[in-house]
């Protein structure tokens, strides 16, 4: 049910339709708003401490970025993603991806490459030592940080602007199988590999390794909504 929603109610310190849509938008990738669950305004106007207005309108907005879906009785729900859609995203990240990989070896600065490090060796001691600690959204924070770190060190701006958009979705599908089965993103030893091949600026090794993890990572997570829908008993095309 919606109504054990932790998110708090909203301050007035950007406009309240920005407020209302930043709010709905963090709930939704952090998992707070699980896929497939119905969006009712009087609920979320009460708990941001709204009108209904702004809630309308960033729902709306939600709608055109795919991330809200209307039902067939007319009412909304946090998107939940198909094998179909998981398939295509990934794809699109295996194409986008390598140019990130293969730019990142040619350009990154010393500071973004101590980053990247820093990253893959949080994710390796968290996933070592107390991966029973994190939350499914900080496990697939790190992983978004790497990724988004490498597209930002390729230096094509156009790449992160098309990425982002790419996991925003991601996200939801990311959420959905790690519901099941959290060690879905026990990649650590693949961001290991990529880090390796771009720090000795190398561009075909760090593409090809990119390809490889992000080929293994859509097996994995399409095996996981195949289970996950046979459970529900739903064929999924």
């Amino acid at each position: 049910m919606i109504l054990a929603l932790s998110f708090r109610a909203i301050r007035r310190t950007q406009s309240l339709h920005e407020q209302t849509y930043q709010a709905l938008r963090t709930a939704i990738l952090s998992g707070e708003l699980a896929g497939g669950e119905r969006l009712i305004e009087t609920q979320l106007a009460e708990m941001l401490n709204v009108s209904r207005t702004p809630v309308r309108e960033a729902l709306c907005q939600l709608q055109r970025e795919n991330l809200v879906t209307a039902d067939p009785h007319h009412g909304l729900r946090v998107a939940t993603l198909s094998i179909a859609d998981a398939a295509d995203l990934y794809d699109c990240r295996i194409a986008l991806e390598q140019l990130s990989a293969t730019g990142a070896s040619q350009n990154a600065t010393l500071t973004q490459l101590q980053q990247l490090e820093s990253i893959v060796l949080q994710a390796e001691n968290n996933t070592q030592a107390r991966s029973g600690e994190l939350t499914n959204y900080q496990l697939l924070y790190a992983d978004y940080q790497f990724h988004r770190l490498l597209a930002q060190s390729s230096g094509n701006s156009w790449l992160v602007t098309l990425l982002d958009q790419v996991f925003d979705k991601m996200i939801l599908v990311r959420l959905r199988t790690m519901e099941y089965n959290p060690g879905v993103l026990e990649i650590r030893s693949e961001h290991r590999r990529i880090y390796q091949a771009v720090s000795e600026q190398n561009p075909a090794a760090a593409g090809e390794a990119m390809k490889e993890h992000l080929i293994a990572s859509k097996a994995r997570v399409i095996k996981e909504i195949q289970e996950i829908d046979q459970q529900h008993g739903k064929i999924d095309n």
